[in-house]
C-alpha cells in the first residue's frame, strides 16, 4: 500500500496564516485497530472555523497543538474494517485528519448515499454547512413571509442555502458577496432579491437602504465586522439576528473597536443569538432529508469550488479568507476504486 500522506500544524500562526503554517509529512499507512475502519480520503472539507484551532487560547473548537495533525471533515471510501460495521467500498463521511489515508471508529462514521446526490454534498448543502444553515434560519432567525432578511458571506457554504431557505418562507432577501461573479451566483441561481458587492461598494449603509428601504428584519451574520455594523443601523423592531460565523475578525490578534450598536438592540427590541451546530445533533438526520428534497425538487440551488489534490489543502484554507470560493470549498484527493 502507498505511504501515506499528512498536514500537521507546524506553527501557530500571527495574524493570517501562510504556506509555513503547514507542515506535509509522510509515513506508513496506519491500520485500524478494533472496532476501527482505514478510509482513504476522496473529498476533504476546510472551513473557516479551523482558524481557531490554530489558537492556542479558548476557542469553541478544541485548539491543535503544534505539531498535531490537522482535522475536518472528511467523504472517504473503506479499504478495510476491523469490526467497525462497515464493508470495504463504503462511502462514509467523518471527521477526520488531512490525510490520505486515516483510521476512525465505527461509531464516528456515517453512510453517504451516492444515489441521494454527489457524494461530495456530504461535506456542504448536505453536511455540517447546510445543517448550520437548515437550523440557524428555522430556530434562530425564523423567517416569515414578508420579511426582509439580509444575509453576509452569502456567496459561501452557509449563505447561499440560509437565504434560499428564507426565500422559501417567502422573505425578501439581500445578500452581501464579495465580487459581480457571486452576486450573479446570489440572484441568478440562489433567487436572492438583491446581492450587494461589498467590494465595490462605498457605503454600505447607503446600499442597504437602496437593497432594503424598509429596514431589516432579520440577519444572518457569517462576517461581523463593517458590514454587520451597518446592518444594525438598519433592524427594524423585533429583529432577530442570528451570529453563526465572524470571518472578518478571525486573523485579528486582537478584537478591533468598530461603532457600537448595542443600544439600538434597545430601541429596536431585537434579539441577538449565537449558536453552533453541534447543538442540533440530534435532529441531523431531519435536516439532510428536508435539503436532500430540495435539491430534488430543485428549489435549492448550491456551489462547489474544488481545489485538486491533497498537496493544495493548504491553499484551499487560505483562500476562504481572500473569498476565492463560490459556495462550499472542498479539496479533492481521491476517486472512488481507485
Amino acid at each position: 500500500m502507498a505511504t501515506n500522506r499528512k498536514f500537521q500544524l507546524s506553527k501557530r500562526p500571527e495574524g493570517t496564516p501562510d504556506r509555513d503554517t503547514f507542515e506535509l509529512v509522510e509515513e506508513s499507512v496506519p491500520e485500524p485497530g478494533p472496532g476501527e475502519a482505514l478510509v482513504r480520503t476522496l473529498y476533504l472539507s476546510v472551513d473557516p472555523y479551523m482558524r481557531g484551532r490554530m489558537r492556542a487560547g479558548e476557542s469553541y473548537a478544541e485548539p491543535w497543538d503544534v505539531g498535531e495533525p490537522l482535522q475536518g471533515g472528511v467523504v472517504g471510501e473503506i479499504v478495510e474494517s476491523n469490526g467497525a460495521g462497515f464493508e470495504e467500498g463504503d462511502v462514509v463521511a467523518g471527521n477526520l485528519q488531512w490525510a490520505k489515508y486515516a483510521t476512525a471508529s465505527g461509531g464516528s462514521l456515517q453512510s453517504v448515499n451516492p444515489d441521494l446526490a454527489p457524494i461530495s454534498t456530504a461535506l456542504g448543502v448536505l453536511g455540517m454547512p447546510g445543517r448550520t444553515a437548515y437550523f440557524g434560519m428555522h430556530e434562530v432567525v425564523e423567517p416569515m413571509a414578508g420579511d426582509t432578511v439580509v444575509i453576509s458571506g452569502a456567496a459561501g457554504a452557509v449563505g447561499s442555502v440560509a437565504g434560499q431557505i428564507a426565500k422559501l418562507s417567502g422573505a425578501r432577501v439581500v445578500g452581501f458577496a464579495g465580487s459581480d461573479e457571486k452576486v450573479a451566483f446570489l440572484e441568478e441561481e440562489c433567487g436572492f432579491d438583491v446581492g450587494i458587492n461589498y467590494e465595490s461598494a462605498d457605503d454600505y449603509g447607503a446600499a442597504l437602504d437602496e437593497a432594503a428601504p424598509d429596514g431589516v428584519d432579520a440577519y444572518f451574520d457569517n462576517v461581523g465586522g463593517e458590514i454587520t455594523d451597518a446592518v444594525f443601523s438598519k433592524l427594524n423592531v423585533d429583529a432577530r439576528v442570528a451570529v453563526c460565523g465572524q470571518i472578518a475578525l478571525y486573523n485579528e490578534e486582537s478584537v478591533p473597536t468598530g461603532p457600537r450598536k448595542l443600544g439600538k438592540l434597545i430601541e429596536k427590541r431585537a434579539r441577538v443569538q449565537g449558536f453552533l451546530v453541534g447543538d442540533f445533533s440530534p435532529r441531523f438526520e431531519q435536516a439532510t432529508r428536508q435539503l436532500a428534497e430540495w435539491i430534488s425538487s430543485g428549489e435549492l440551488a448550491y456551489r462547489e469550488t474544488v481545489t485538486e489534490g491533497l498537496e493544495n489543502a493548504p491553499d484551499a484554507f487560505l483562500g476562504l479568507f481572500e473569498g476565492e470560493n463560490i459556495g462550499k470549498q472542498l479539496v479533492k484527493v481521491g476517486e472512488r476504486g481507485e
